[in-house]
């Protein structure tokens, strides 16, 4: 029995030294060498490691703590019961009342990320906007007073700078965002809940997320690094340590961090950037086309052969577009060589070329390709006659409208077909208008059955009206009624 085991033995023994001599034999010339040096897993995570880290200590210094003060007007009727609004109500408990501050300070934190060593600092708009007092603590704890260079609600982004004895800032270097790929490591800092200089890792979890509705102009990336309430407005980097988006926004049921991160790509960070500082406000291209993309339902009805590009649904007048003759029912396939793959690609696209920017548009038209070069205009900021419906206490608080026209149609892609109504144009968040189910890009057709051709007239018919309102409301190709009451 002992000698039948030794054999055993003695044969494995015999097997795995033949084994081992065959592998190595069987190594292709010079591979031994490579093999020799690959580190264990441990010591590629040992590196790795060391690599974060030293990058997460190096960037730290770049990000800066924002916190801004503004004056807020309370609607007290909001904070009480709707009993607040009867007559009798508020003179038999008038005095209580009276004492309710009908203006309040609030403050808000969040992050930005200096981008040059004499003190600006690139954050998101809704940190500062409309900010009375800004201070800025740097990661020394040294504490800066701050003034707004330019702000753009379009893209969310602002630039202020820091004033007084300004010295020995990190300045954040700003890398090219479009070099991306998905599953790339990226690193967020910020200071979520106030917490100071909080960096968190994830990866890209896409590029180019658009229709998100927080932004006019959105081209995010998005990511799982964990974001919180007080990131908004600080640097997500990559592995070489360079900004290559500010961190926005998240997508979130409980308001807290759900691996849903959204942030500007630094590349078109970069652009709003310069135009705030150069001309204290952003000047976009405009093409002057209203646009709708394709899908495979719609493509087979045109007769095209596949669904790339972005379909030009109408044009409008005296536009660049105009000028340079595209047609209606023309496909957009390329601007300077590079594919349009969505309408919010196209609108991003033309809008950082900037006024004046030579183009030239690929497009498919009646099954044959053909190039069109024209030069782009100023994509106009005002809309004509906007106007805040006054009703601060009912159901359309905080609504704006605005008369139908050409440059309405274009940002709210509003068919042409449409040739009556009022169209929202923006509503205040958390407002009764957003509760009762409005959202910008509605167009107001009738109210009371009651055509509505203009501003007055939906204000005429408002005022008129008791209580309830019946509203025929357009939105995206489809009419649909609704009810509201001006009491509720």
């Amino acid at each position: 029995m002992k000698r039948r085991q030794t054999s055993i033995l003695h044969m494995g023994k015999i097997f795995f030294l033949a084994s081992l001599f065959f592998l190595l034999t069987s190594v292709p010339p010079g591979a031994s060498s490579a093999w020799a040096k690959m580190p264990l897993s441990g010591e590629v995570l040992q590196n790795s490691g060391t690599l974060i880290a030293d990058i997460a200590e190096s960037r730290v210094a770049g990000v800066v703590n924002i916190s801004s003060t503004k004056l807020i007007t309370n609607d007290t009727s909001q904070l009480m019961h709707p009993f607040f609004n009867d007559p009798f109500f508020r003179d038999f408990f008038g005095e209580r009342f009276s004492n309710i501050p009908k203006e309040r300070r609030q403050r808000s934190l969040g992050s930005g990320v200096i981008v040059s060593a004499d003190g600006l600092v690139l954050t998101n708009n809704h940190v500062v906007e409309n900010a009375e007092e800004i201070l800025v603590t740097l990661s020394d704890k040294r504490e800066f007073k701050a003034e707004i260079v330019g702000t753009d609600p379009k893209s969310d982004l602002a630039v202020i700078r820091l004033k007084g004895d300004i010295k020995d800032l990190t300045a954040m270097p700003i890398g090219n965002s479009g070099e991306l790929r998905l599953g790339d490591i990226v690193l967020a800092i910020g200071n979520p809940f106030g917490l100071d200089h909080t960096v968190t890792m994830g990866i890209v979890s896409a590029k180019g997320r658009a229709n998100v509705g927080i932004t006019d102009y959105e081209d995010f990336i998005q990511t799982d690094a964990a974001i919180n309430p007080g990131n908004s407005g600080g640097a997500l980097i990559n592995l070489k340590g360079e900004l290559v988006g500010i961190n926005t926004a998240i997508v979130s049921r409980s308001g807290g961090y759900q691996g849903v991160g959204f942030a500007i790509p630094s590349n078109m960070a970069q652009a709003v950037m310069d135009s705030l500082i150069k001309n204290g406000k952003v000047i976009r291209g405009w093409l002057g086309v209203i646009i709708q993309d394709l899908d495979k339902n719609l493509s087979d009805a045109m007769g095209l052969k596949n669904s790339d590009g972005v379909l030009v649904s109408d044009i409008s007048e005296k536009s660049p577009a105009a000028t340079a003759q595209l047609k209606r029912g023309d496909v957009i396939l390329r601007v300077n060589d590079e594919k349009m793959t969505s309408t919010g690609k196209l609108r991003n696209t033309i809008a950082a070329m900037g006024a004046g920017a030579e183009v030239k548009l690929d497009i498919m038209r009646d099954g044959m390709e053909k190039s069109i070069h024209l030069t782009l205009g100023e994509l106009p900021n005002d809309i004509a006659s906007q106007t805040t419906l006054q009703d601060t206490n009912g159901v359309l608080a905080g609504m704006t409208v605005a008369p139908l026209n050409d440059l309405i149609r274009e940002k709210f892609n509003i068919n042409k077909n449409v040739t009556t109504g009022v169209a929202i144009i923006q509503i205040e968040a958390g407002s009764t208008a957003e509760q009762a189910g409005l959202r910008p890009g509605d167009v107001i057709l009738e109210m009371n059955r009651q055509d509505i051709n203009s501003v007055e007239d939906l204000e005429t018919v408002y005022t008129q009206s008791k209580n309830a309102l019946l509203i025929l409301i357009y939105r995206e190709n489809n009419t649909f009624y609704l009810v509201l009451r001006k009491q509720r």
